[in-house]
């Protein structure tokens, strides 16, 4: 049984874990379209995004990755490098494929203010989906503790996003953030956790 809510104390007890599997990094423009041909073709994947931090009240950053993921590949896209360009706007437009992702109001928000023309579909909102199935605690570290049994860090969450060269911590960082929804959707569905969500369409 997957439990409702955690508390911070179990999380912590929690082993450490994190994406394991192959990490591209999207930092030139002539590299996007062969990332996107092949998430084109997944039916669903994990998404995420990052923000410089900004320590100055009135300073404000645009987003600088966009991380998409399957189970065994996470691609970060490094938008304030790549920008964000018609193949990769196309692919978060695409119906038929969904994108799971946690607080995902937010990320679309920010991608927004980086083109006039930007009109998302088909995005699954673990936060606000699970709560209308009984989850108490929402947000990627306390779903990877309920569902995944494990704890994941999130030490890099304030780093320098727009740093010449993403460390390896931050580039595992990012790609666990996608991955472990898209992880954390798959298991709910395989569990009937997500069938009333789905059978009231």
């Amino acid at each position: 049984m997957i439990p409702f809510s955690i508390s911070k104390e179990e999380i912590n007890e929690l082993p450490l874990g994190q994406f394991e599997g192959k990490i591209y990094v999207i930092d030139r423009p002539d590299q996007v379209e062969e990332a996107v041909d092949f998430l084109e073709d997944q039916r669903i994947i994990g998404f995420d995004t990052e923000t410089k931090p900004s320590f100055r009240k009135g300073q404000f950053n645009h987003v600088s990755l966009l991380q998409l993921s399957t189970s065994e590949q996470a691609f970060l896209f490094r938008l304030h490098l790549v920008g964000f360009p018609p193949p990769l706007r196309n692919l978060l437009e695409k119906e038929n494929l969904v994108k799971v992702g946690a607080a995902v109001h937010d990320d679309l928000k920010a991608l927004r203010k980086l083109t006039d023309s930007f009109y998302p579909q088909s995005f699954f909102d673990l936060n606000d989906e699970l709560k209308k199935v009984g989850f108490h605690n929402v947000g990627v570290r306390n779903l990877c503790g309920m569902v995944l049994k494990m704890r994941i860090s999130k030490t890099e969450q304030v780093s320098n996003w727009e740093a010449e060269k993403l460390t390896e911590k931050q580039l595992r960082y990012a790609a666990t953030d996608a991955w472990a929804c898209l992880e954390v959707f798959q298991v709910l569905r395989q569990e009937g956790y997500l069938d009333e969500l789905f059978n009231r369409i």
